[in-house]
């Protein structure tokens, strides 16, 4: 399934779990499609009917050339769920979908209930450390130096000839250069340092202790910046929600779950 947003990109999404429960929203990250989720949907969706997405430049979304803005990956979300006639959702998202998450809290704060932000930033600077890695990519002849680097960044070596990352290897090979390209962009340009200060949802900030994507440090820079943010500081490298599965839905359904 899919909408059209208003400068003409398809973004696909799916429904999974009953329509009863309460919507919790999940936001991919770069060079990933809405399956990186697919191993914790079955205990997600135990409490909530799991809205997932894939944004602009990946899966089945459409993969508009030249550079994304956060702002513009934000309001995909929000026309989402307009479409879909959503006013108040749970938010979960990890590394870039974790920085829209961030947008979401900031800018639509009406239309996030809790906020869960895993393995994210609130920028990632200098600016100018993102030109020449966008730059060599659009000139390679394909994604597969690429999708080795985001591998060897995202998981332990020792997972990485594991079943559970070949996926994860086949989507980066699947995965069009100009979607990667135009995300780091979004990534490049954004900073959320001040205005992170101004989400007023609940939120929850999952850090990964061996991350070197977006750091432990990245993680309690959030912690501190967003107002009564709690922090939770995983074993794990980029991809908490896959190397460390059982804690992770431990720390998120504990929170989104627990009486407030």
């Amino acid at each position: 399934m899919g909408i059209t947003t208003g400068d003409g990109v398809r973004i696909a999404y799916r429904f999974d779990g009953d329509r009863d429960k309460p919507v919790l929203l999940l936001s991919n990250s770069i060079g990933t499609d809405l399956h990186m989720w697919d191993g914790q949907v079955p205990a997600l969706t135990e409490h909530f009917r799991v809205l997932r997405y894939d944004a602009r430049g990946h899966g089945a979304s459409d993969v508009p050339s030249g550079p994304y803005s956060l702002d513009r990956l934000g309001r995909d979300v929000v026309e989402l769920l307009d479409a879909l006639g959503l006013q108040r959702v749970h938010v979960l998202g990890l590394s870039l979908g974790g920085i829209v998450a961030q947008w979401l809290g900031i800018h639509v704060p009406e239309r996030v209930d809790r906020l869960v932000l895993s393995n994210t930033a609130a920028n990632l600077g200098p600016a100018d450390q993102w030109d020449q890695p966008i730059a060599d990519l659009l000139a390679a002849p394909d994604m597969r130096a690429t999708a080795e680097r985001f591998l060897n960044n995202w998981f332990p070596p020792h997972m990485l000839q594991d079943e559970v990352v070949e996926p994860f290897r086949r989507t980066l090979l699947a995965t069009k250069r100009e979607g990667v390209a135009g995300s780091w962009a979004a990534v490049r340009d954004y900073d959320l340092r001040r205005t992170a200060a101004l989400i007023e949802a609940p939120t929850l900030v999952i850090a990964g202790e061996h991350d070197t994507v977006t750091s432990a440090a990245h993680g309690k820079e959030l912690a501190e910046i967003v107002p009564g943010a709690s922090l939770t500081i995983l074993p794990t490298v980029h991809m908490a929600n896959v190397e460390a599965q059982p804690e992770f839905l431990e720390a998120v359904l504990t929170f989104l779950t627990e009486e407030r």
